[in-house]
């Protein structure tokens, strides 16, 4: 493995942003990327934020994430042999494996390429081994889905920098596969879907039961989406996901005794919860409650926006925290008080927790010319309430993962 002071790199996060310096830290580490520096390929996948409909992707249900313009850069040189060495820009490690002979998973970054090697190779799509160079600006721990970005970038890298030969769905779907089959977190699709579809300018509703996507345009040049960091780093262990997971399904099995028809949250009615709820254990229903009336949000919040009702976009967004933190139990002291200094910004028109909870990201519906305001409050008030040290900065709605050089 090679000495992480030996090739040193100032800034790796800015890397991902620049494919000409990516390819020439490639060409610094690998004599055969430096004799072959036009081979070099870089591939690019984006992080998300979720504007609203949290854990409802595996209930079959609706979510409205945004592609944004931080994410996952690889530099790589397309080899004739079946090995796969990858090398991150930030600490100089270097891990791999053979297509061959992938192995279980190691409990380290290289599971979720490896993952995705796994995937494709069940799908029988044709790979090929790589030498690369990896380079992030997601914030670590930030809960902006650096899995499914790191995931849709290496599809992309192990089908030599092209896009892989299957449609995009199938795509996103190969890849949820990875992350659920190999690295064994039970997650839904919308990750995945997100960094796959990103779209410039755009929201993305989808139905994660028929699949079916369509764009939401963000098109208010006087309104930012603003992303604050709790310094507090998201850990979604994969058993607390998994738990919730496992609390929504209990509560499905338990009102299909009465109601045949309901086979995922999704098919849930406020009626036929109010009715099953004197035979739920308490914390069951209350995590079937967030996901029966978060799904109405997403739908409520698509018109609003449509509508260019931002007031109701805003009041959404806050009911949507106020439901994980009450009754979904996957905020924190420090996410509450993002969300609660925010409110009190005026110019805020609405902030929640994005992701899949447990630490890491608010995100903030924000007039322009109010974002002063909001970092000046966020960076004043939030470390004497936590001892911790926030970042806050603009999201851009972006395209999706794609060969950028």
């Amino acid at each position: 493995m090679p000495d992480p002071a030996a090739h040193p790199v100032p800034d790796p996060a800015a890397l991902a942003r620049d494919p000409g310096a990516l390819a020439d830290a490639l060409a610094a580490i690998s004599p055969r990327a430096a004799a072959q520096r036009d081979a070099i390929r870089v591939v690019h996948a984006p992080g998300r934020v979720n504007l609203i409909g949290e854990h409802t992707d595996y209930n079959e249900g609706f979510v409205l994430p945004v592609a944004i313009d931080l994410g996952i850069a690889i530099a790589l040189l397309p080899m004739d042999d079946r090995r796969v060495e990858l090398t991150l820009a930030a600490t100089g490690e270097t891990a791999g494996f053979d297509l061959d002979a992938i192995g279980p998973k190691r409990g380290a970054w290289i599971d979720y390429i490896a993952g995705t090697a796994w995937a494709l190779a069940e799908r029988g799509v044709p790979m090929q081994g790589f030498r690369g160079v990896l380079a992030s600006d997601l914030p670590q721990g930030s809960g902006l889905s650096s899995s499914a970005a790191l995931e849709l970038a290496s599809a992309f890298a192990l089908s030599g920098g092209e896009a892989p030969p299957l449609d995009t769905m199938t795509l996103a779907r190969m890849a949820q596969r990875a992350e659920n089959g190999y690295v064994g977190v039970n997650c839904g699709l919308m990750d995945q879907f997100a960094s796959a579809f990103g779209e410039a300018g755009h929201a993305l509703l989808l139905d994660c039961r028929t699949l079916d996507h369509r764009a939401i345009p963000l098109a208010d040049p006087d309104v930012a989406l603003v992303a604050c960091h709790s310094g507090s780093p998201r850990k979604l262990e994969s058993s607390a996901y998994n738990e919730r997971r496992s609390q929504c399904e209990a509560a499905v099995a338990e009102i299909a005794r009465t109601e045949p028809g309901v086979t995922f949250l999704r098919d849930v009615t406020p009626a036929m919860l109010d009715g099953a709820r004197p035979r739920l254990d308490p914390v069951v229903a209350a995590r079937a409650e967030h996901i029966v009336h978060e799904n109405v949000r997403v739908l409520e919040a698509v018109a609003a926006l449509e509508a260019g009702d931002l007031a109701t976009v805003g009041r959404l967004f806050y009911a949507s925290h106020d439901s994980m933190r009450d009754l979904f139990a996957i905020t924190s002291p420090e996410m509450d008080a993002l969300v609660e200094i925010a409110a009190g910004v005026p110019g805020v028109i609405g902030a929640r927790l994005t992701g899949g909870g447990f630490g890491g990201c608010t995100i903030n519906l924000v007039r322009r010319d109010a974002v002063p305001a909001l970092r000046e409050a966020i960076m004043r008030d939030y470390p004497a309430r936590t001892g911790l040290t926030p970042r806050v900065f603009e999201v851009t709605p972006s395209p999706g993962a794609r060969r950028i050089a």
